[in-house]
């Protein structure tokens, strides 16, 4: 969960996550590097009487500042692919959740478990217990195994919604009429939370998400109990 004043994304409990924090940093380390090196050539040459004569005749010169850009995308480019990759669509998940959206509240299925699904609404204020988190407990949360790939199906049911929980390195867009993929393999057990991260109507504040990762043992037990109340 973040925490007030956080400048930064959120400890995360995927690969991928950790992988995009590491693909941001690299990107900004090289962003400042261009920064301070377009602005030494303009002070070079607002101060030196000699140094825009010489950069506007020197051919070399311009074949460099051509070549240079393109080997810095070069660069950037393939961590940004391995990541894609990484965080593509999974041929044998072991287990399908897919998450719905609705006008305003998200409705989840296991449809590999006997179509084990129910809906989560948040917790008003007035029903909060003490240590509960505003806006973002729910009644029902999202309950994964850790250490198992899982495929996320998104989808909606009448505007568009975005299942987003930033510690696990996922945003996936729930369009009408379209099933989005994402996947992802939490390394560690513990409580997460997200929120509806696309502008969906009034109540677009009130879709908070809750997901639980737990042992598989756990996982088991808990979709046995989902199946005899449903």
């Amino acid at each position: 969960m973040s925490y007030w004043c956080q400048m930064y994304f959120q400890n995360s409990a995927t690969l991928a996550g950790m992988r995009v924090q590491w693909v941001f940093g690299l990107y900004c380390v090289v962003t400042f590097a261009i920064f301070v090196f377009v602005a030494l050539s303009m002070a070079t040459s607002c101060f030196s009487p000699y140094s825009f004569l010489f950069m506007q005749t020197n051919h070399t010169l311009e074949r460099i500042w051509g070549l240079v850009p393109l080997v810095i995308l070069t660069f950037l480019s393939w961590p940004s692919m391995g990541l894609l990759y990484a965080m593509a669509e999974l041929e044998t998940p072991l287990i399908t959740l897919k998450c719905v959206g609705h006008q305003w509240y998200w409705e989840y299925e296991y449809s590999d478990f006997g179509l084990v699904s129910y809906n989560s609404y948040m917790v008003p204020e007035e029903d909060l217990k003490l240590g509960e988190p505003r806006m973002l407990t729910v009644d029902k949360s999202v309950v994964l195994p850790f250490s198992v790939w899982c495929r996320v199906l998104t989808t909606s049911f009448d505007v568009i919604h975005s299942w987003a929980v930033p510690a696990l390195g996922v945003k996936s867009d729930a369009v009408p009429g379209r099933l989005s993929e994402s996947s992802i393999k939490v390394e560690t057990p513990g409580v997460f939370w997200g929120q509806c991260s696309e502008i969906c109507g009034a109540l677009h504040s009130f879709m908070p998400i809750r997901v639980e990762v737990v042992s598989c043992e756990i996982f088991g037990k808990w979709i046995n109990f989902m199946e005899e109340m449903n």
